[in-house]
């Protein structure tokens, strides 16, 4: 009688092991304490709430395969406690669970939705928004780009204004030279005409010197 009851005992047991392996896990409840929006730099705790005790319970985010926090509940409440957060922790968490007898997670939980606004926290100090950290950045690289483009444009004009002052002096020197060889040829028909007249002069003189002596 008593080996009876025992095998009965142990039947309805791993029935019940399959049925609850078999059947889908009811979904965790996520929650935030103190509040779902909280300043940068502050602490917030997740609390997953499951339907059964002693159970192993993972955090997890939206969009981020790789995060994950995992721990047994206490109880049916596991607790997880985000430090010191900054704007990339914004953004959807949930959380999953099994059971010891199931080879299965549940469901994920209600979505999360954790908000990080710029402000003094509990750690003090203010934390930039992204968007502003990324107009930073812009600003600073047009800035950069600009000045880089008025030194471009500066050493190709000094390097133009030396080109050009080295071939000048050549063509003001050819050009000097023309003026002189004028200034001698001009010179030299002067010369010409000066001897011209002389010798006109001088005829006409003993023309007349002969005109007379007759």
């Amino acid at each position: 009688m008593d080996i009876d009851f025992i095998y009965l005992l142990c039947l309805g047991l791993c029935l019940c092991y399959q049925d609850e392996d078999a059947k889908e896990l009811p979904r965790p409840f996520l929650n935030a304490w103190p509040s779902s929006v909280v300043k940068c730099k502050s602490n917030v705790t997740l609390r997953c709430r499951t339907h059964f005790q002693n159970v192993t319970v993972t955090l997890g985010r939206l969009h981020n395969p790789q995060y994950q926090q995992q721990k047994k509940s206490l109880g049916k409440e596991a607790e997880f406690h985000l430090t010191n957060l900054q704007p990339e922790d914004a953004g959807g968490y949930f959380c999953t669970y099994r059971t010891a007898a199931s080879l299965k997670w549940s469901g994920q939980s209600q979505h999360l939705e954790l908000m990080v606004t710029a402000g003094v926290g509990e750690g003090g100090g203010n934390c930039p928004r992204p968007s502003d950290s990324k107009l930073i950045f812009l600003t600073t690289f047009s800035c950069l780009c600009i000045s880089l483009l008025f030194v471009s444009i500066f050493f190709i004009y000094r390097c133009t204004r030396q080109g050009s002052s080295h071939e000048e002096p050549p063509k003001r020197t050819n050009h000097s030279n023309f003026l002189r060889q004028e200034e001698e040829e001009e010179d030299e028909e002067g010369e010409e005409e000066d001897v011209t007249v002389t010798l006109n002069d001088r005829v006409c003189k003993h023309e007349h010197e002969a005109s007379l002596g007759e």
